[in-house]
């Protein structure tokens, strides 16, 4: 089986939930009492998709803004973004809204964007409406999921979205590829 290597950083504010959705997707572990990132960290974790494996290279970048610059080094050369905001901080989402801006104009062109709604399980004092955060990722094309890293859910979900995606857009740039070479040699 093939093992397809698909980088992939977490970014957006301090206090999201970055590090516990990260540390949820590969250890299946919440801490309560998780610190800061400083900088970012790192981790992988395989897992299957189709025919192949995809190893996840998992950034977890820092949100507070004094490390917003270092940010460039880790989403360059990224398959995936997935930007995580808060449910229950509007301010959260606003943020969000210049990561996507950011990485539009100095991202990979082909990145695959993905929105992380996280702490779901505190839904009952949510500011930001899944309608209004729904439409904003269809806006822009980007997969649009809610998680809760405490409760694991919809944690695994989210990177088999971001698995399922990359493998449909490898497959079509290979019969594109594969039919331009045939074009080519015909003319």
């Amino acid at each position: 089986m093939a093992i397809r290597e698909l980088k992939v950083c977490l970014l957006g504010d301090t206090g999201v939930g970055k590090s516990s959705v990260v540390c949820r997707f590969v250890q299946d572990h919440f801490d309560h009492n998780i610190s800061p990132t400083i900088g970012a960290s790192f981790l992988t974790k395989t897992v299957p998709c189709g025919k192949e494996l995809h190893k996840f290279l998992i950034w977890d970048t820092a949100g507070q803004e004094r490390f917003h610059s270092l940010a460039p080094m880790y989403y360059r050369g990224s398959a995936a973004a997935v930007i995580v905001y808060d449910i229950t901080k509007m301010d959260t989402f606003q943020t969000l809204k210049k990561w996507v801006k950011e990485l539009k104009e100095h991202g990979p062109e082909d990145i695959v964007v993905a929105i992380a709604g996280n702490k779901s399980d505190l839904s009952d004092i949510r500011e930001v409406p899944v309608k209004e955060a729904k439409e904003y990722a269809e806006s822009i094309s980007a997969i649009f999921i809610e998680t809760s890293a405490r409760n694991a859910v919809n944690i695994e979900e989210l990177f088999q979205k971001i698995s399922k995606y990359l493998l449909k857009k490898y497959i079509v740039a290979f019969y594109c590829n594969y039919y331009m070479t045939r074009i080519k040699k015909c003319c």
